[in-house]
């Protein structure tokens, strides 16, 4: 799918987003491992939550739809059957590294598997410490799918200290620990996402935070629990909203509210960022959805300044780099973002994908092993008139549409097709606010 974004005035009306990724993956996942039936209102139906529901199914976990709702009838920790077929997760990184986690407490081979871009991206520093655990691991490509891991019923507890900070890592191995027999404690260099012991808590899981002898935020989980079911509202996805706040805020006179956005702490860096760079993001209407605080985001067009973004940010909005870069684009000075290497193993080298992208429409922008810089120019918009790849990476073809809303000239995504993996209906949505977007 090919998608045009052309230059648009400003933007104004009230929104609701999809619901989060992250937090609808781990719905499912530990649906399927409660002991009865959970009911998950909101959930994202985009297609890699979609792909962990199918995974799912073949691993004997009845899921289905009731009215506005999606019901999970668990199996219990430890009660999945073996799957009698390749467990394709498409693009769902996160869905493939957590249930990773899961996998590893039951007896039994499962082969995994995605689509081109997933199988490029390395899974070995989620696999390196369920191996310590027990599990078995053989692929044909190192650590990249598609691979066959061989799960364990008798797992060992593990104190496992992560060199990255990593919510996918921390809770392939939480998950895993609710396998073994003792207690497993993860820690990490600075605290990453925390959807996953903030409800395995709420199911009755014992969960210890705390920090060890160097500082590192630690968490422990105590193993062979019984999880209670739930009833869940997913807030909406923060990074999703990232697209239309940073739109807003890029037009003078736009005005645009988004409600009941998930507010969890360790997912506001980009925010936090935008105000710093002088980002007119007021919060209204806050409340708490089984334990995630949510709020409605007031954004308002703003002029924005380059700033040096504290590389102990990263882990709160790893995703949303994309999008601020193209903010930066906009502020005036240059804006440096560090400590962000991460982002070359992602769906697409995300560093050299926006550099090369902004560079076509005008931009000065450069890249480094873990760094990316872009030199804005409040006042003088990028010229645009270029065709971006999105490398099939979704946030790389909706940061690029952004782009082409506030540039010169008109921005072309291919590719675009890959939005759906995260924001179905991302395109009426920007319609809808004012934005000229068509997709064809």
């Amino acid at each position: 799918m090919r998608l045009t974004a052309y230059p648009s005035g400003p933007l104004r009306g009230t929104v609701a987003v999809p619901g989060d990724k992250s937090i609808s993956h781990r719905a499912l996942l530990l649906g399927a491992l409660a002991s009865g039936t959970s009911t998950i209102r909101g959930l994202l139906e985009g297609e890699d939550v979609r792909a962990t529901w199918q995974a799912l199914g073949k691993l004997g976990v009845p899921i289905e739809r009731a009215g506005d709702a999606v019901v999970v009838h668990g199996v219990g920790v430890g009660g999945l059957r073996a799957p009698d077929d390749v467990l394709d997760l498409g693009n769902a990184g996160t869905g493939v590294r957590l249930l990773m986690g899961v996998l590893a407490g039951h007896g039994f081979a499962a082969t995994l598997t995605g689509d081109a871009s997933l199988r490029r991206r390395p899974m070995g520093r989620v696999l390196r410490p369920l191996q310590q655990m027990g599990v078995r691991v053989s692929g044909q490509d190192g650590d990249r799918l598609p691979l066959t891991m061989t799960g364990s019923d008798q797992l060992m507890p593990i104190a496992y200290a992560s060199p990255v900070a990593s919510a996918q890592v921390k809770s392939a191995v939480l998950l895993a620990g609710l396998h073994a027999m003792g207690v497993t404690e993860v820690s990490e260099p600075s605290p990453s996402r925390d959807h996953t012991e903030t409800m395995l808590a709420a199911m009755g899981a014992v969960i210890q935070r705390g920090y060890d002898a160097a500082g590192r935020p630690t968490v422990a989980i105590t193993g062979q629990p019984e999880l209670r079911p739930f009833e869940l509202d997913v807030p909406g996805d923060p990074s999703s909203a990232a697209f239309p706040l940073a739109a807003a805020l890029l037009q003078p006179g736009s005005e645009v509210v988004i409600r009941q956005i998930g507010m969890n702490p360790t997912r506001t860096g980009l925010i936090e960022v935008l105000q710093l760079m002088g980002a007119d993001i007021a919060l209204e209407n806050a409340a708490n959805l089984a334990g995630e605080a949510v709020a409605d985001l007031v954004v308002r067009g703003s002029a924005l300044r380059g700033i040096e973004v504290p590389p102990e940010m990263a882990p709160s909005m790893i995703d949303e780099y994309p999008i601020l870069a193209v903010a930066a684009a906009f502020a005036e000075g240059t804006t440096l973002m560090q400590g962000i290497g991460e982002l070359r193993v992602k769906e697409s080298d995300r560093l050299q994908a926006m550099a090369d992208g902004l560079t076509a429409a005008g931009v000065r922008a450069a890249a480094g092993p873990d760094w990316l810089r872009v030199e804005g120019g409040r006042g003088v918009r990028p010229q645009g008139g270029n065709v971006v790849d999105a490398q099939h990476d979704h946030r790389i073809a909706m940061s690029f549409a952004v782009l082409g809303l506030n540039a010169a000239a008109p921005i072309t995504v291919d590719g675009a097709e890959t939005i759906a993996t995260s924001f179905p209906g991302f395109v009426e949505l920007m319609q809808l606010l004012g934005a000229r977007v068509e997709a064809g």
